[in-house]
């Protein structure tokens, strides 16, 4: 008999262990899709506010476009990384732009001479020292589920 309660005691633990492994990813953001994105948001200030993920199609006409992206998945804000996974709709290659949105009001503030007021980045951590990055220097290849990237985030 206790060699069952032990057993019992042994899988009970396993099924915990495998629930709260689980509860530690993150639900994904934005149209479901076939794939999934994970990507580390780093050098998060605050834990105020939202992490905007903006996901664009391998189109240079569109990047960083009003209206130009996939979408935005947004989650809340933690302070130093915060993982957002996010759908890909489909294998390629495609761009991301990330925003601390401090004050949660979806939009990307800027300040009274257009430069950014919240904090920032793009997949492949390219140089934005006078400007926005090239598309070319933002593309990453999502060739299948489960992939994960970097962005570090800067702030003025």
């Amino acid at each position: 008999m206790g060699s069952v309660r032990r057993y019992l005691a042994i899988l009970g633990a396993a099924f915990l262990a495998a629930g709260s492994a689980r509860a530690q990813e993150p639900e994904c953001t934005g149209h479901k899709g076939p794939l999934k994105l994970y990507v580390n948001v780093q050098g998060v200030r605050s834990d105020q506010g939202l992490i905007a993920v903006t996901l664009y199609a391998d189109d240079s006409s569109k990047f960083l476009m009003h209206h130009g992206s996939l979408y935005v998945g947004r989650v809340p804000a933690q302070v130093s990384t915060t993982r957002v996974c996010i759908y890909v709709p489909a294998p390629g290659v495609y761009a991301l732009a990330v925003y601390h949105d401090a004050n949660a009001n979806r939009k990307f503030d800027r300040t009274a001479i257009g430069l950014p007021n919240e904090g920032f980045g793009f997949s492949n951590d390219p140089p934005v020292f006078l400007g926005m990055p090239s598309f070319k220097r933002v593309r990453i290849s999502v060739p299948r589920t489960d992939l994960s990237t970097s962005v570090k985030l800067r702030y003025r």
